[in-house]
């Protein structure tokens, strides 16, 4: 693969950009964002526009963008403890340099931001407690889609461990008007219409084969509320979904309508990222960890990433270059993606600061980065030499 990629990396303590010529000799830089936690990046690589969301209950929530990946301006979506403090407390204010500023239009309503997505038409962004926004002018405004939050169900949704939390969004390039969302722990919710309405879609297509008590597990009638990562396929597949849940794998051959376990021949039924080859629908990655509460590392303390080429009916283990002893990392739902590249490559990053790349689909290892802050998120952006 010729061309540079830029690896969007985000973490407790801002944002890094990891960049590489023809996947090699990779360089660090940041952190960015003025040290905000960012939970989730993307780009447009067409112009190298960048957007990473994130914040906390101190700084509040707001989508930070760039043109050129070292210049950043903060949209504020709503405020944190810090602007309190610096409106009622003019010490505080100069001692953080900070002028008060006017109350951001949606405080009260997000405490910070956990997905973001570029699109053709709009860029959208997920939000802690689950509601989903959207931009039409390059992040500089945002607006709420009320579609989402009004459904139905939602005076149902129940938090998972870290909160009510809409994590993940996917969508179409080629067809902006289709829209998936995964919150924790509410399940999967599709539109068609750009987000007007919404439909619900956690039926499961085949029964547990070891049934559950855990009350985030799903019954034979539905998957698991607490969806962990959600990736469409790529390449023509129609929309074939693939889903890393609280307890176990799934795919989706129909949109989200219904969903058959592929769990079977992974060692552990949890995990949190999963990953889908950029032309080939039927290769996917994932990396379990082992349970729930026996720690959330690896099995053994051996790391690998696991992967299928038959859309998850059968799976192998790729630990090639990975540590095999006392590995005790975690690697979060955000924090696993592929480039476009032939052979396609694989990245992640751990809560431990390292991230790892494969230049040949999961064969082969090597660690391309350590000591980063706890990393939240990985995002690639390529763009070609020239």
């Amino acid at each position: 693969m010729s061309g540079f990629t830029t690896l969007l990396v985000g973490t407790t303590k801002g944002a890094f950009l990891l960049s590489g010529t023809n996947r090699a000799a990779w360089t660090v830089t940041g952190p960015f964002c003025g040290g905000w936690p960012i939970n989730h990046m993307t780009s447009d690589p067409e112009t190298g526009r960048l957007w990473a969301a994130g914040g906390n209950d101190w700084v509040g929530a707001g989508v930070w963008r760039s043109q050129n990946g070292r210049d950043w301006t903060l949209a504020k979506l709503s405020d944190g403890q810090i602007d309190a403090w610096v409106r009622n407390d003019p010490s505080m204010a100069e001692m953080f340099g900070m002028e008060p500023q006017p109350p951001a239009p949606f405080t009260g309503k997000a405490d910070a931001l956990w997905s973001i997505r570029h699109t053709p038409k709009a860029i959208y962004a997920g939000a802690k407690p689950a509601r989903l926004f959207r931009s039409s002018d390059g992040g500089e405004s945002w607006d709420e889609v009320s579609g989402l939050t009004d459904h139905p169900s939602s005076d149902s949704w129940q938090p998972g461990a870290v909160g009510l939390t809409l994590h993940t969004i996917v969508t179409v390039p080629e067809a902006p008007e289709k829209l998936w969302v995964g919150i924790s722990a509410a399940g999967v919710f599709a539109s068609e219409d750009g987000g007007e309405t919404w439909e619900r879609r956690n039926r499961r297509s085949n029964a547990p084969a070891t049934p559950c008590n855990h009350p985030a597990a799903g019954d034979g009638v539905e998957t698991g509320h607490c969806v962990h990562n959600m990736q469409r396929a790529p390449g023509g597949a129609g929309d074939l979904l693939y889903q890393q849940n609280h307890h176990g794998v799934y795919r989706s051959q129909d949109g989200g309508r219904s969903w058959d376990d592929i769990t079977e021949g992974l060692p552990s039924t949890f995990g949190f990222p999963i990953a889908v080859h950029p032309r080939d629908p039927q290769t996917l990655w994932t990396l379990p960890l082992n349970g729930d509460m026996a720690g959330r590392f690896p099995p053994d303390a051996q790391a690998a990433v696991w992967r299928s080429r038959d859309g998850g009916e059968s799976w192998q283990d790729c630990r090639s270059g990975l540590p095999q002893e006392g590995c005790y990392f975690t690697v979060l739902r955000q924090a696993m993606t592929t480039d476009t590249g032939s052979p396609a490559g694989v990245y992640f990053g751990t809560n431990s600061g390292s991230i790892f790349a494969s230049t040949d689909e999961g064969d082969n290892w090597e660690e391309i980065a350590r000591h980063l802050p706890t990393v939240l998120c990985v995002e690639v952006m390529e763009r070609a030499p020239g």
